[in-house]
């Protein structure tokens, strides 16, 4: 039988046995995380979080990979392959709306104002109305978020389609096949289209851009993803995230150049003054937007959201079985003040 005696002798031989040594340190939370694209400008903004140890500083060792499509991400998600992403929030209503029971949802809003664009050439007969894409034809990769919108676009702008032919590409030859005119325009997100025509050679007078933001389809774009599982049992690990996020957002807004070079990091043949343009161009269209000034990053108008959703009802026949909150949760974001943009 032990006294009180033996027990402090104990504990003190046991203090002893563990002088010099320390507790190993608690392991950071791993996050895999898969972009919407390759590394290019836009993607400053993660690549600063990483790079500048603002992930590492919210207890997470997070590793970033590149994408195949903004569409393409959602099922990565979903899936658990990665616990986040970066995905289509419209293409994520539409996954969602036909299988409510999916593991993912949208937490944090990236692009307020949608890139979806149609990317032609003057020369070919394109300009920037909309219903000059009448009588053409026109390249669309199956994956691409903007051709996902074509059905409610093409109502909303007024476009006859009786005589549009659409040709299904992919994105490799998507801009090659335009700067030979083997279409007369194509579907993708703004900036990657038109500086990939730019370094095909394609002069900047002979580019005509469609968005379909400023023609009527009133959408948001990509947004960061999480996998509902690991949310709900990472909480913390999920806000330390978009906490870190919004530095670096904030960071590629401020001091472009500096995101540019972490981009150029993992991908060195690509042209500095192009990315710079296209990060520029992505700052000032979609990711700085009026909102973004007035409300902070991140987040969404909710009536906004579920107003999409009824417009995407047209554009991608959806059943009418997600709701707004089903589709976003914006509890794990950081207070206001913490997501304003230089």
């Amino acid at each position: 039988m032990f006294t009180r005696r033996h027990l402090a002798k104990l504990a003190a031989a046991a203090l002893v046995a563990t002088a010099g040594f320390s507790m190993p340190a608690l392991a950071d939370t791993a996050i895999k995380f898969t972009l919407d694209w390759k590394f290019e400008g836009p993607a400053a903004g993660f690549l600063l979080a990483l790079d500048k140890g603002y992930f590492k500083d919210e207890g997470l060792d997070v590793t970033i990979d590149s994408g195949n499509g903004s569409v393409e991400a959602i099922p990565r998600v979903s899936t658990g392959t990665y616990q986040m992403g970066f995905g289509d929030i419209n293409s994520l209503i539409k996954f969602l709306d036909e299988d409510p029971t999916q593991k993912v949802k949208a937490v944090m809003m990236v692009y307020e104002r949608p890139t979806f664009a149609v990317v032609g050439r003057k020369s070919l007969g394109v300009t920037e109305d909309p219903k000059s894409l009448e009588g053409k034809k026109l390249g669309a990769p199956p994956p691409d978020g903007a051709f996902a919108q074509w059905k409610a676009f093409k109502e909303v702008a007024g476009i006859d389609d009786s005589n549009i032919t659409i040709e299904s590409i992919g994105f490799p030859v998507r801009e090659p096949m335009l700067a030979k005119g083997d279409v007369d325009a194509v579907f993708g997100f703004a900036f990657s289209v038109i500086l990939n025509l730019k370094a095909q050679g394609i002069a900047d007078d002979d580019i005509a851009t469609i968005l379909m933001a400023e023609n009527g389809l009133n959408l948001y774009g990509n947004s960061v993803l999480v996998n509902s599982d690991f949310a709900a049992e990472n909480p913390e690990a999920v806000k330390g995230f978009l906490k870190a996020l919004a530095k670096g957002f904030a960071d590629a807004v401020a001091n472009p150049e500096e995101g540019v070079a972490a981009v150029l990091k993992r991908n060195e043949t690509l042209n500095t003054d192009i990315e710079l343009e296209r990060l520029s161009m992505a700052n000032a269209m979609n990711i700085k937007t009026p909102y973004v000034v007035d409300n902070g990053f991140g987040g969404v108008d909710m009536e906004r959201l579920a107003a999409s959703i009824e417009t995407l009802k047209v554009s991608m026949g959806l059943k009418g079985n997600v709701t707004a909150e089903q589709v976003f949760d914006a509890s794990f974001l950081p207070a206001k003040e913490e997501r304003m943009l230089p």
